[in-house]
């Protein structure tokens, strides 16, 4: 049996970045052995249903994730800020049914409330909506990782508090081997970090794509989503082929001297266990008043909405008779 779980993995449901087809994916954990896996799409939770029952087939334990984006500010705030992103990545996980209900309401907000070139949440959201869940620090573009690269020791300081503060023990900071020089300054001070603030660290590689092999296709994809050719020499790449779905022995190689970080990804594996019912219909409770039956609730509801729509008609149609009034009353 694997001794590593792959916590930050983005599907095909990452539109136009994510290279990962669920049927694939699953022949290649049992090729490597693997028992468990998270989904953790850019912004949406689109492919979790199909992912969750997908791997129940499979015999795969699924883990529930999504890697929102963050405002650097307020989610309502919708204009770039010279020197700031319009927004990080955090990886959010859910440990429980409960967790999995603040995912899905923190992806409605985002959308609803948040979307500024893409979705995003904030603190303040996240302080109402986190009972369980798991919060990973994301590659680099998360907000720990861009302040690091930014040697801006101050800003770092006053985010790893604030992630403390609302995730307490179930926050984690991550650590990749991708290749890139950025994130090897990176691994080295949230190794520091983690000694110094007592936060666990954890081996993720956010996979994009399979097989290595597959990192030139990828390529491909990333110009399509950005509308740019391979030719092109300012576009957006990912400049290493190491963002594929890796064997627990090439991820244990990769963290020899930080084995810590790959056992906790068997620890957020053991704690995640979400439950999706699909046998069972599930509708909103409507709480009445005790003096009421459903029925007569829904009646007074209809003929309500119908006198409140009484001056649009009229605006609308002209003069509306009363005998007209009766007719609508008896169709309602």
């Amino acid at each position: 049996m694997a001794e590593f779980v792959h916590l930050h993995v983005h599907s095909q449901y990452s539109l136009l970045d994510g290279a990962i087809r669920f049927e694939k994916l699953f022949e290649l954990m049992r090729t490597l052995g693997m028992s468990s896996c998270a989904i953790t799409d850019h912004g949406s939770m689109f492919g979790v249903a199909e992912f969750y029952f997908l791997a129940k087939e499979n015999g795969v334990k699924p883990i529930i994730g999504c890697e929102m984006y963050l405002a650097p500010k307020s989610r309502h705030e919708q204009r770039k800020i010279k020197g700031e992103e319009n927004a990080y990545h955090l990886v959010l996980i859910a440990m429980n049914n409960t967790g999995y209900k603040n995912l899905i309401k923190l992806a409605t907000v985002a959308q609803f409330e948040g979307f500024y070139y893409v979705p995003r949440i904030d603190k303040d959201v996240l302080r109402e909506y986190n009972e369980g869940l798991l919060c990973l620090s994301a590659c680099l573009k998360g907000e720990i990782p861009y302040l690091i690269l930014r040697d801006d020791e101050s800003g770092l300081k006053r985010a790893l508090e604030e992630y403390l503060s609302i995730f307490g023990n179930r926050f984690f900071l991550e650590i990749q081997d991708n290749g890139l020089e950025e994130q090897k300054k990176v691994n080295e001070t949230i190794i520091r970090l983690s000694k110094y603030y007592n936060i666990p660290i954890v081996a993720t590689n956010d996979c994009h794509y399979l097989r290595r092999e597959e990192a030139k296709s990828h390529d491909i994809l990333v110009c399509i989503q950005t509308g740019k050719k391979i030719s092109d020499k300012d576009r957006l790449s990912f400049k290493t082929d190491q963002f594929y779905f890796k064997s627990s022995e090439e991820m244990e190689r990769a963290f020899l001297e930080q084995r810590e970080a790959i056992r906790n990804t068997l620890i957020i594996a053991e704690m995640c266990d979400v439950q999706i019912d699909s046998g069972t219909y599930h509708f909103p409770d409507f709480k009445i008043s005790s003096s009421m039956s459903l029925e007569e609730y829904f009646e007074d509801l209809c003929i309500k909405g119908f006198e409140k729509r009484i001056p649009d008609i009229q605006k609308n149609h002209g003069v509306l008779t009363e005998e007209l009034i009766l007719k609508y009353r008896e169709r309602l």
